[in-house]
């Protein structure tokens, strides 16, 4: 299987790809395009440009070397769509299982914006996303598997059972829970402290992050980015996974 959870930042996803990593099924890659997306040789953004690229890390080279390992074990990958997008045509697309994992947009911007203050509406996330979802639901006649972050947070053991299911592979309990420690697995090419997961550093399971935010309303333009994902997030909600089934 070569199985993908497309997500946005902050979203709990590497928490989500953590406990993929604990079953032991699975070879896991950690936001392999959206470090391209702004380390590659073909990089698509300049936030990090003064950053050299390693030779040969490019897109081309990465999906040789991911499909052709997919084709000999089964491999997990997390990321944002926002980073394939433009490469991602239909033989791609149909190579792979999409599943996805939505948060409320206003804990996806507040988070965002406190480590991106100048973050783009791409790099929210919620555009790309919403487009790559309704693209597969109209190839299929049918939804994709999406889970919802509250779900994952408040009923973590009936979130993860009910996507087992849906994508058909086996449900691991004990993969709910870890210990504390780093987390160098999910550390990018380039990226300096890895700021972004202190949280998952002491963490031993899914919880909800305790972390307060300004208000949006404090920020106009982060807002304005926040009321353009909010219909998007809750046509997606529509059709997330029910836990309790």
């Amino acid at each position: 299987m070569f199985l993908i959870l497309w997500a946005t930042p902050r979203s709990i996803s590497t928490a989500f790809e953590w406990m993929m990593r604990q079953r032991g099924d699975f070879e896991c890659f950690h936001e392999p395009w959206n470090e391209l997306y702004y380390y590659g040789e073909d990089r698509r953004s300049q936030r990090d440009a003064h950053v050299p690229a390693r030779p040969g890390h490019n897109y081309a080279s990465f999906w040789d070397e991911i499909s052709a390992l997919a084709e000999a074990q089964s491999v997990f990958v997390k990321d944002f769509a926002y980073s394939i997008e433009h490469d991602f045509d239909d033989a791609k697309l149909s190579a792979t299982t999409h599943t996805f994992l939505i948060r409320d947009p206003k804990r996806v911007v507040q988070g965002l914006g406190h480590h991106w203050p100048d973050c783009t509406w791409d790099e929210v996330g919620f555009g790309s996303l919403h487009r790559l979802f309704r693209r597969i639901a109209d190839r299929d006649g049918t939804a994709p598997p999406v889970i919802d972050a509250s779900d994952l947070t408040g009923d973590p053991g009936g979130t993860i059972r009910a996507y087992c299911d849906a994508v058909g592979i086996p449900f691991i309990a004990e993969a709910l829970e870890w210990s504390q420690g780093e987390r160098t697995e999910v550390s990018w090419y380039g990226e300096g402290a890895g700021l972004w997961h202190d949280a998952l550093r002491q963490s031993t399971g899914f919880y909800q992050p305790p972390t307060e935010y300004p208000p949006l309303e404090d920020t106009p333009r982060l807002y304005e980015l926040y009321q353009r994902s909010l219909p998007l997030y809750e046509e997606m909600l529509a059709h997330k996974l029910d836990p309790a089934a």
